[in-house]
């Protein structure tokens, strides 16, 4: 099938990039000129794993390609899947003008029928008012428009094993045509049926086929919020455990491990640290209040994992005053930067609002990530940024682990001490082993441990 994806970010790229490599011809569409540049040069303006290879191979093979004509885009395309952004606004509201002009350009250039897919993450209703947009923009022209929902669960760092190898794909709808075009667009990934890059040259783990689950398109819509929002409260919860563990002298891990292994609850979102940050968490909770608010439906407990997770900032710099006493002049290595580990993804990051709080402290802060530095630098220019860990932790009073990225657990922790002028770590994402780290000669602090 022929299909165009709007928006070439982090959705819309690995949507339209493993669309090419299940078989279909894909179009991805950005109104970036200069993102667009960049991918026809071979680049790529984010960092996901697997990501390189998959677009590599599927222009190769030339079932992708990038465009930022979008008259082009939408004319050629079948199926036109929409992964454009819906930033929140001051007042916690998702704001859906770039949906908005989707339909616009949809309705104006389509030359044939389409089937119009939202992949962006939107508030429930949407889909009746996209309809609504389409066929008002489109009142001059004969083409007909379906709409279905089909909700994005791809987490940054394991997107592309996400797309491939999902648990389950949610397709809202209003008629059985859509239904079976949605199921032709995904048949390939529901059957397994093609050569997967990720696991290459070992076969794809063995497990369930992913679930088909076809809805309405106003509770495909809820479904994706609702998830979200949970996950959010698992995160929010694990915290104030943790607390609640620090104060009586527990281990939040052990606490943790025996909880999540009640099949009813699970290990997964179920940890302590800084909180939850990134594009999604904060601004699908956000949007998910504000629906219910709307609706007359009192969801207080959303209301509260939010403010949870804002304190987690103010608790860890308060860990940070009492480890140093007087924070003005101090070098404080900061290791990690984006949201989460395996992404460059620093919006909403709690790294970065770390950061921001220690500045006004006085507080010299020399930091370092694997994958988020060059996007840290346009929003923290007036920091120190370094090479590698070992050189941020040079001479620094105290070193903060503030994204779990796997390979600062693996560093050369004795030559870290030892160039230290005090070595003291503060671990706000409870990576490392208090009993090691003692053993080691460090002073450790983290969240919800002794």
């Amino acid at each position: 099938m022929k299909i165009s994806v709007i928006g070439a970010g982090y959705v819309g790229l690995v949507t339209g990039s493993c669309l090419a490599e299940i078989g279909h011809d894909v179009v991805c569409m950005d109104k970036d000129a200069s993102k667009i540049d960049v991918l026809n040069k071979g680049g790529i303006p984010i960092y996901e794993p697997g990501l390189e290879k998959v677009i590599e191979k599927a222009r190769k093979e030339g079932r992708l390609r990038f465009n930022a004509n979008p008259a082009e885009a939408i004319s050629g395309g079948d199926a036109i899947f929409i992964c454009v952004g819906t930033p929140p606004m001051p007042n916690g509201d998702a704001d859906l003008s770039a949906i908005d002009d989707v339909a616009r350009l949809v309705a104006t250039e389509a030359k044939s029928s389409k089937l119009v897919v939202e992949k962006s993450t939107v508030p429930a209703r949407t889909g009746q008012e996209l309809k609504r947009a389409l066929s008002v923009y489109g009142r001059k022209s004969t083409v007909k428009f379906s709409v279905a929902s089909n909700p994005e669960f791809l987490r940054e760092g394991t997107a592309v094993e996400d797309f491939l190898h999902p648990d389950r794909i949610v397709v809202g709808v209003e008629d059985e045509t859509a239904e079976r075009q949605m199921r032709d667009i995904y048949r390939p990934v529901l059957e397994q049926s093609f050569s997967c890059p990720v696991h290459l040259p070992a076969s794809c783990p063995s497990g369930p086929d992913p679930a088909w689950l076809v809805t309405t398109i106003n509770s495909a819509e809820l479904i994706k919020h609702a998830s979200n929002s949970f996950l959010a409260m698992k995160i929010s919860y694990a915290n104030m455990v943790a607390d609640l563990a620090e104060k009586l002298g527990a281990d939040i891990e052990e606490v943790l491990h025996a909880v999540g292994k009640d099949p009813r609850i699970g290990t997964s979102f179920l940890r302590a640290g800084l909180g939850f940050g990134g594009f999604c968490l904060p601004k699908d909770l956000q949007a998910f209040v504000h629906l219910a608010e709307r609706s007359g439906v009192d969801f207080t407990m959303l209301r509260e994992a939010e403010k949870v997770n804002h304190r987690r900032i103010d608790l860890f710099v308060d860990k940070i005053r009492e480890a140093l006493w007087v924070i003005r002049e101090k070098p404080i290595a900061v290791l990690g930067l984006a949201f989460k580990p395996n992404t460059d993804d620093i919006r909403f990051a709690p790294a970065l609002d770390l950061i921001r709080r220690l500045i006004p402290e006085g507080a010299r802060i020399r930091a370092y990530d694997p994958q988020a530095m060059e996007k840290a630098k346009k929003v923290l220019p007036e920091i120190e940024y370094s090479e590698s860990p070992y050189e941020a932790a040079k001479d620094a009073e105290g070193l903060i682990i503030a994204t779990e990225w796997g390979q600062f657990r693996d560093l050369d922790w004795e030559r870290i001490r030892d160039d230290m002028a005090r070595p003291l770590i503060l671990d706000a994402r409870n990576l490392l082993s208090p009993r090691e780290m003692k053993a080691l000669g460090f002073e450790y602090h983290s969240f919800g441990r002794r």
